[in-house]
């Protein structure tokens, strides 16, 4: 179950040996590398594979090419640095530009922060017709929460990345309102998991999305969840209260976005 990790394990034993003295590896021919990137953009498609991905990956990803290839499917590339078109779309909607300049030239995505194979690594295809995509995610070491699984905040991460490419494939500009999430069990860490999501209704500037998490085999349902999105009116800059008020009237009221942990609620 863990042997996609292999990858991730030598760069966590490569930093502790810098650490501790540890003797080195014998694969260990570079210095150690560091947890977040900081180089300067490079336009990588990083929705590709590497070699830190497991074989169940891989093959998932191979049989979403072997789709795509009518058309009726299409790859969404993943760029860690945010492009100049979508820059100028959501700086639209802030306050102050200059910040958001600021911001923007420092700014990377956070789920493309990590080193191969010690975050996320994940892939997302589209069906525009039927309104739905599919991540193939594989969370790394680093994204531990109870030992030997994933952590909650992880997961759901991935979740409102999922839920929000499906949204904006047909909504653009759009931000999160409001995430449901019912996680059933615990997702293995380094595992492979499948993420379902679809748009189930489109009300004026509100996406109503849904998703599934699933094993590579779909005998294991993970996780469970709904999400409303809403799309952005590039005609108006964005103020604060009123997307706050926005947001009110959109979500449902607080005790019904209820969400368990998977720490405390584990269903076997």
């Amino acid at each position: 179950m863990l042997r996609s990790c292999t990858a991730g394990l030598r760069s966590l034993w490569a930093l502790r040996g810098r650490r501790e003295g540890a003797p080195r590896l014998s694969t260990d021919l570079q210095p150690a590398r560091r947890l977040f990137s900081t180089e300067k953009a490079v336009h990588k498609d990083w929705a590709l594979p590497n070699p830190s991905w497991s074989k169940d990956l891989k093959l998932l990803f191979d049989q979403f090419m072997k789709k795509c290839e009518d058309g009726s499917w299409e790859r969404l590339p993943s760029y860690k640095h945010t492009c100049t078109q979508k820059n100028e779309d959501f700086k639209t909607y802030f306050l102050d530009p200059q910040l958001v300049e600021e911001g923007l030239s420092q700014a990377q995505l956070f789920t493309r922060g990590f080193e191969d194979g010690l975050g996320f690594e994940y892939v997302i295809f589209n069906n525009n017709d039927e309104k739905r995509t599919v991540c193939l995610f594989q969370g790394g070491p680093y994204l531990q929460g109870i030992p030997g699984f994933l952590h909650g905040g992880a997961i759901a991460t991935m979740i409102d990345v999922a839920l929000g490419s499906c949204a904006a494939v047909s909504g653009g500009a759009i931000m999160t309102a409001n995430l449901n999430i019912n996680f059933k069990r615990p997702v293995p860490l380094c595992s492979v998991v499948v993420v379902n999501s679809q748009l189930d209704k489109l009300e004026g500037r509100k996406l109503f999305v849904s998703c599934n998490i699933r094993s590579v085999d779909e005998k294991t349902l993970y996780s469970e969840a709904t999400g409303l999105f809403i799309k952005l009116d590039p005609k108006k800059k964005f103020n604060i209260k009123e997307f706050h008020s926005s947001l009110r009237k959109a979500a449902p009221p607080l005790e019904e976005a209820v969400v368990s942990s998977p720490a405390l609620v584990i269903h076997c």
